[in-house]
């Protein structure tokens, strides 16, 4: 029986992961978009002093590039949101498919097959280059140098 409940537990959470609840309000919590897509009319068309156009016209312009903004951006969002969606969950569950069954493991075959090699080429350096640098300094150590200044 408690095996049971600990199991329905796990299910639960693992729903309630995959099915949180969304901000429909704050749609870029971690403001990934905050300095690329601020485009706003101001920002694109904009009428030098000495040449306006009729104020009516300004205004116009000003409502049509807001209005077929949104619109545009919510048609292709219907359009083409949902299929790339799907394309980018895709792209994203074969990255960590590739990192979680191919990388990983790779890496941890190749840190273990290399240990074996450091351990051979650390006894090699140690049996060989160990004796000669000591041997070297021996011989270097008994060497005196003097400065004199001439004048």
């Amino acid at each position: 029986m408690a095996e049971e409940q600990t199991g329905l537990e796990e299910r639960i959470i693992i729903k309630d992961q995959h099915t949180k609840e969304i901000d429909l309000v704050n749609r870029d919590p971690k403001h990934i978009n905050e300095d690329v897509i601020k485009v706003d009319f101001e920002d694109v068309i904009a009428e030098p002093a000495g040449t306006y156009s009729f104020d009516g016209v300004w205004k116009t312009s000003y409502t049509t590039f807001t209005v077929s903004k949104y619109w545009c951006y919510r048609l292709l969002s219907v359009v083409l949101g949902i299929p790339l969606a799907v394309i980018w969950g895709f792209l994203f569950a074969l990255i960590s498919f590739c990192h979680i069954w191919a990388v990983v493991p790779c890496i941890k075959s190749y840190v273990i097959e290399i240990q074996c090699v450091s351990r051979i080429y650390s006894l090699c350096i140690h049996t060989f280059c160990d004796p000669l640098c000591e041997a070297l300094g021996k011989i270097f150590s008994s060497i005196k140098v003097a400065l004199r200044k001439e004048i």
